[in-house]
């Protein structure tokens, strides 16, 4: 059996080491940096399934780090922000981020995010290679859009020649909201409710940059969005027969 690894990432000592023993209780095995260099030189040497990264660090802070470990990792980051740092949400979700929790948090709220998280990347936050074609069922829980399908029991997004387009979480809650409402026009409240899972503190800001990302991902011109069009003043419309 494979145990869950965390890198918690913040320079508050007494919240780390707590954050350290309440996880090793719950049955992960829990690493701990007091800031991003150190989290740096961990995650270069340790196998992590998860990061949880605070944002307001000396130094270099938490958003430089997410942007770095994004960049070179594929693993779910959690930030820990002030729970007044709208600012910092909607930077985290732009570089990336998988969710936030603000301070300060009951370690078992932490605990249901983390849980959360890690089903939707599959459990562990390791990149998995997409299964060849012949070996997918044919009842397998899948939404087809343009050249795209929407793998549901296996949480990807995967191309016509089966490869898996990285997705963190909240992309992959909104696209699925998206294809299992196709050509309605949506308005950002409504995609708040349909892709807000339990727990997260929605803003409609949040749902712009993540169809930012999406679009980057899934549109030949994002400048120019087929899939995913924005109707003014009334919110998006998903197109799955668009061209390509």
């Amino acid at each position: 059996m494979t145990i869950t690894s965390l890198l918690i990432v913040d320079d508050e000592s007494g919240l780390r080491e707590m954050l350290q023993e309440y996880f090793t209780q719950q049955g992960f095995r829990t690493l701990a940096a007091e800031n991003a260099k150190a989290a740096r030189a961990l995650l270069s040497t340790e196998t992590i399934s998860m990061a949880i990264v605070d944002v307001n660090m000396p130094g270099e802070d938490g958003l430089s780090l997410t942007r770095h470990i994004r960049e070179s990792h594929r693993i779910p980051i959690i930030l820990l922000t002030a729970v007044t740092g709208v600012v910092d949400r909607i930077v985290g979700l732009e570089m990336g981020a998988d969710d936030y929790v603000g301070k300060p948090f009951d370690p078992r709220e932490l605990l249901a995010r983390v849980r959360s998280v890690l089903r939707r990347t599959n459990g562990d936050g390791a990149a998995k290679s997409a299964e060849p074609a012949e070996h997918v069922a044919h009842a397998r829980n899948t939404l087809p859009f343009a050249q795209f399908t929407l793998d549901i029991d296996s949480q990807k997004l995967l191309t016509e020649n089966r490869e898996e387009i990285p997705l963190t979480a909240m992309e992959f809650d909104l696209l699925l909201a998206f294809a299992k409402n196709p050509n309605r026009v949506l308005s950002r409240e409504r995609l708040l409710d349909l892709a807000h899972h339990g727990g997260w503190e929605p803003f409609d800001r949040s749902i712009d940059i993540r169809i930012t990302r999406l679009r980057r991902k899934i549109e030949p011109n994002p400048d120019h969005p087929q899939i995913i069009k924005t109707i003014r003043g009334a919110g998006y419309v998903f197109v799955p027969a668009a061209d390509q």
